[in-house]
């Protein structure tokens, strides 16, 4: 099979004296070592009304359509671009947007243009510093800190481990500045219900009381919580719950990562260095409402809240 390349000039030149010689395309073909559909394109695009044909014009009208030739952006639909304007005040994520676009029965919209739409500044008003997660920095680990558990995360259950019922929550710390307060974060693993409350420090009493207040009517099957030292109260909050604490290796952060994907989402409404104390129960709860209406990818890009409605009326 021939490579295909564009025609130059010069065997335009060509093509013109062997067509004034009065050679027949099959001829001029094999002379040019091109397919004789391509010297029956090329006449037909570059012919003149007269039937004449000219390669110096030929070249340049080539040169015209190759200007032309550009592919319409994406985003220039006006259904697309509100779509994902819509997402992303939101603060859903690009592939959230894409994957809730193809669900509604429509085709070509890739996350990958959501985002390269952002870094261009394609998108009026929206930026990744002010619309996506992590503001298009890297991922960073964590740190922690030990305690002595009782249950370790490999005792779970194997109804826990696959996320088999609704009731078995991770739960973890958000620090805000020196002194300014802490958010005690619980994710339900099979639906990734987030649940939130802030509290001024992060002593142990204070975050033994704070289990019971965010986790007020919810019914507790089993909490799976990092060694951090704030969770040193365990026994009493197993007592309160009523359940039972399984805590993860340290250095692990793997082992709880919905609650920590959860907590990477949290950062964006309230980064590092927030004042926890300055957040009214009504705004957290904005938030946390906003989060459970987010399209998630391992729910099938349903939210939580629609994932838990799904399952109860099934």
């Amino acid at each position: 099979m021939q490579s295909y390349h564009h025609f130059t000039l010069k065997e335009r030149e060509c093509l013109s004296e062997n067509l004034k010689d009065g050679k027949t395309l099959g001829e001029i073909a094999k002379k040019l070592n091109k397919n004789v559909s391509s010297i029956s394109r090329e006449l037909k695009r570059s012919k003149d009304k007269f039937e004449s044909y000219y390669p110096l014009e030929a070249t340049v009208s080539y040169i015209n359509r190759r200007k032309r030739c550009v592919r319409r952006p994406l985003l220039s639909d006006s259904k697309i671009y509100d779509f994902v304007c819509t997402g992303l005040d939101k603060f859903w994520s690009p592939e959230a947007i894409s994957a809730r676009w193809k669900l509604s029965g429509a085709k070509g919209l890739s996350f990958t243009t959501i985002y390269n739409a952002l870094k261009n500044k394609l998108l009026v008003d929206y930026s990744p510093k002010t619309h996506l997660r992590r503001r298009g920095k890297p991922k960073k680990a964590g740190n922690y800190a030990t305690i002595k558990p009782v249950h370790t995360i490999h005792q779970r259950p194997k109804v826990v481990e696959y996320r088999g019922r609704l009731g078995d929550l991770e739960g973890d710390t958000v620090y805000g500045g020196i002194g300014k307060g802490v958010l005690l974060t619980f994710i339900d693993r099979k639906s990734r219900k987030l649940y939130a409350g802030c509290r001024p420090n992060r002593s142990s009493i204070t975050i033994k009381e704070a289990f019971s207040d965010v986790l007020e009517g919810v019914k507790v099957k089993s909490i799976t919580l990092d060694r951090g030292p704030e969770f040193v109260e365990f026994p009493e909050i197993e007592k309160q719950l009523k359940t039972t604490i399984y805590f993860a290796d340290p250095y692990s952060p793997w082992q709880r990562g919905s609650n920590e994907n959860i907590n990477g989402i949290l950062r964006f409404f309230f980064p590092k260095g927030y004042d926890f104390k300055s957040v009214t129960d009504e705004k957290l709860q904005n938030v946390v409402e906003l989060i459970n209406n987010r399209p998630r990818k391992c729910l099938g890009w349903l939210s939580p809240l629609e994932f838990i409605f799904q399952k109860c009326c099934t």
